[in-house]
C-alpha cells in the first residue's frame, strides 16, 4: 500500500516539513513523549464495528502529541471521553493516559491533521496534505454511518474528503447534513478555550452526542 493510500502516516512522515521539523525539535526536548503522527483510536472490535468516526483538528502539544492517543492528556479529552462514556460510545474510565483501559464502542477517533502544529494552527497546505490520510481513514470503515466533525477546519476537510463542496455543506454547531452517503454531524471543538469563553457549554456538546446516539440506534 502506498503512503498516499494508507490511513496512517509513517512515524517520520516528511510530507509537511514545518510539522516534521517541529516534532523533531520536541523529540530532542522531550524524548519520552510520543512526538509523532497520532494514529486513529480504534475500538477493540475492529474496523467493521465502527459506525461513528469523530474527526478533531490536530493533536495538542501536551495532549495527544505527548501520549499518542487522540484527545488524551489535555482538557478536551475530559469532556469528549466523559460524554462518550455517558452515551454508551465508550466504556471504562478515562484517566487521561493511553494505558487507562478505556475502550471505544462502535466509534473511532482521528484528527484532520495527524501531527501537532505550532500554536495549534495548521496551515492550509498541511490540512490538504493530511487529507491523503483522512480519505482512506474514512474508507477503512465499511459500516460507517456517521461522522462528527469538531470545529470548522475538521469539518471542511472532512467535507472535501467525502467529495462534497464546503459552500454547500457549511459548518455550524449542531449541524446535520448528508455527504458522500454519510450523515455528517458537527460541533464546536471541545477545547478549553471554547468552554471557558462560553462558545461551547457542556449541555451543547452533550446534546450533539444525544442526537448522534439516537441516530445510530435508529
Amino acid at each position: 500500500m502506498s503512503a498516499a493510500a494508507s490511513p496512517e502516516p509513517d512515524r517520520d512522515c516528511p510530507l509537511c516539513p514545518r510539522l516534521h521539523d517541529f516534532i523533531a525539535a520536541w523529540r530532542e526536548r522531550e524524548p519520552r513523549w510520543f512526538n509523532a503522527p497520532v494514529p486513529t483510536f480504534m475500538p477493540p472490535e475492529g474496523e467493521d464495528s465502527v459506525k461513528l468516526l469523530i474527526v478533531g483538528l490536530a493533536p495538542g502539544l501536551r495532549g495527544a502529541n505527548r501520549t499518542g492517543r487522540p484527545f488524551t492528556g489535555d482538557y478536551a479529552g475530559d469532556l469528549l471521553y466523559g460524554t462518550l462514556i455517558a452515551q454508551g460510545l465508550a466504556r471504562g474510565e478515562f484517566k487521561a493516559r493511553p494505558d487507562d483501559g478505556l475502550q471505544l464502542v462502535g466509534t473511532a477517533i482521528t484528527n484532520a491533521v495527524r501531527c501537532v502544529p505550532p500554536e495549534n494552527k495548521p496551515v492550509g497546505a498541511e490540512i490538504a496534505t493530511c487529507r491523503t490520510f483522512l480519505k482512506p481513514t474514512i474508507a477503512r470503515f465499511p459500516n460507517l454511518r456517521a461522522i462528527l466533525t469538531l470545529g470548522s477546519i475538521a469539518h471542511q476537510s472532512t467535507v472535501r474528503a467525502l467529495g462534497g463542496r464546503v459552500a454547500a455543506l457549511p459548518f455550524r454547531h449542531g449541524g446535520r447534513q448528508e455527504a458522500g452517503g454519510i450523515t455528517l454531524f458537527s460541533s464546536y471543538h471541545c477545547s478549553r478555550y471554547n468552554t471557558n469563553t462560553g462558545v461551547l457549554t457542556e449541555d451543547m456538546f452533550v446534546n450533539v452526542f444525544r442526537e448522534i446516539a439516537a441516530f445510530l440506534q435508529g
